[in-house]
């Protein structure tokens, strides 16, 4: 069986249009918590472990993922990973509290 192969819209060579940046057919605007976020899927990078702000577990490098950050500034430091369920199911979780082992569970 031959690998699959993603080719992105408007790449053939006789398009008229130019090619869309890497990844952009698969960006789109959701919204989370009253604000408008750019919400991104991506295959993954290999080597990169990200922390995912929905279940606080790993990414594990070349895993697919979710990339979101707010619409009103795309600074690098405002992206997140997220695993792609838990991107689905950000308006269900509650707030993902830390405690601590010996922590009264109130």
């Amino acid at each position: 069986m031959s690998p699959r192969r993603n080719r992105i819209k408007g790449s053939e060579p006789h398009s008229e249009d130019p090619p869309a940046p890497f990844g952009s057919s698969l960006r789109r605007t959701e919204s989370y918590r009253g604000e408008e976020w750019v919400v991104q899927t991506v295959a993954g990078t290999p080597g990169r472990f990200y922390r995912c702000p929905g279940c606080d577990q790993e990414i594990p490098p070349g895993t697919g993922h979710v990339v979101a950050w707010p619409d009103h500034g795309p600074g690098v430091e405002d992206r997140r990973h997220w695993h792609r369920a838990c991107w689905n199911a950000r308006e269900r979780r509650g707030a993902n509290v830390q405690r601590g082992r010996g922590a009264p569970r109130y």
